[in-house]
């Protein structure tokens, strides 16, 4: 699962990533190191540039950097309410579930990140039943990020919803949303993990994980001329061993009206529990 992460890279840091052709300064977002289901983020894709802009691009997809909302909501919705649930898609049923299916073809993303949180309660549920207590355990956050401090890109997909209740005009009248790829993390050993103290795999901390995509397979996801979902899903692999790396944080990121950068501290050792 993928509910929290943070995203402090500029526009500019970002287009140089990524191999950006066009971008707009109107959807540059302020860095966030908290961002929660429903925000504003950054995305990159490819499709024509539509308006005025296409004048300055040949004809085809356009590798652009867009702000979306994040929480996706299927073209056929009758409305967006259930946005904040689809905020994350199983990489194993993308090419059959109905939310996704068309996206999963057509409208894949990237979503920049600089790493994302998972909450750990195993030592504290483990305590708590020692003790013969039922009462809901405080969660240890933990930040994973990529091991050598690169972007990390997360595999997603973007739609298109049609507001009804407004005119055709309205500046609200079409929504961009999007959702966070997930994989399973059982096959995923972390950076410095092997002989050390802390978790060993992202398994360990939580059993689902963003689907983090390597570099090389940026240009495949992204581009909208393969459709073939048999194709498509030879993409979907875990990101490799040692890829990522993982600390524990501070509480207070588990509070999304907190955003600065000491959320991302590396603490000596869980607040929570004794898992680690």
């Amino acid at each position: 699962m993928c509910g929290r992460y943070a995203a402090s890279r500029g526009p500019e840091e970002l287009v140089g990533a990524f191999g950006v052709q066009q971008w707009e300064a109107r959807e540059t977002l302020a860095p966030s190191w908290n961002v929660a289901p429903t925000a504003r983020v950054h995305a990159v894709l490819e499709r024509p540039v539509k308006g005025e802009a296409a004048a300055a691009f040949p004809p085809g997809p356009v590798r652009q950097l867009r702000a979306l909302r994040w929480g996706l909501v299927p073209s056929w919705a009758k409305s967006p309410e259930g946005a904040a649930k689809m905020i994350n898609a199983r990489s194993e049923t993308l090419h059959e579930k109905p939310s996704f299916r068309a996206a999963f073809a057509a409208r894949r993303c990237l979503l920049p990140g600089d790493g994302y949180f998972e909450w750990v309660t195993a030592a504290a549920e483990r305590q708590l039943e020692e003790q013969g207590r039922k009462k809901r355990p405080r969660k240890q956050p933990y930040f994973v990020t990529p091991a050598d401090g690169s972007v990390m890109a997360m595999a997603g997909l973007y739609e298109f919803w049609r507001d009804p209740t407004l005119p055709p005009d309205h500046p609200e009248a079409w929504w961009v949303t999007c959702t966070v790829v997930t994989t399973d993390a059982e096959t995923t050993p972390l950076a410095g993990a092997a002989g050390g103290e802390g978790p060993q795999s992202l398994a360990d901390i939580h059993p689902r994980m963003p689907l983090v995509l390597t570099p090389d397979r940026w240009d495949a996801w992204l581009d909208p001329a393969r459709t073939d979902p048999d194709d498509l899903r030879t993409l979907l692999e875990p990101p490799p061993a040692g890829m990522m790396r993982a600390h524990p944080v501070p509480t207070e990121v588990s509070n999304v009206r907190n955003n600065g950068p000491e959320l991302l501290t590396e603490l000596a050792a869980p607040e929570v529990g004794t898992l680690f």
